[in-house]
């Protein structure tokens, strides 16, 4: 189970493999903020206070438009952290504006 946190919306939604943040919560009506869903405008951008074990490594997207202090701090792309098993996290949508 994955706690999204949205703008105005927190939902406690399944923790679907293969799918990315950002694809959860549209599927689940979270309110979350994007413009491209390739990783170089940064507005899905999110913080993952738990659960980084079962989402996929920051990718090549993530550490050319993320700052290294901030993938260490636990902040991602939501259009680009996939899902990889099942299990518990919490991601809140933390865009730069």
């Amino acid at each position: 189970m994955i706690y999204l946190k949205g703008r105005s919306t927190h939902k406690h939604v399944p923790a679907e493999p293969g799918m990315s943040l950002l694809e959860l919560a549209m599927k689940y009506k979270v309110e979350w903020g994007f413009s491209c869903t390739r990783g170089t405008c940064a507005r899905c951008r999110c913080h993952v206070s738990a659960g980084m074990d079962i989402l996929s490594e920051p990718n090549d997207a993530e550490w050319d438009r993320l700052e290294p202090e901030e993938i260490e701090q636990g902040y991602r792309l939501g259009c680009q952290a996939r899902v990889e098993k099942d299990g518990e996290a919490i991601v809140a949508s933390r865009p730069y504006f």
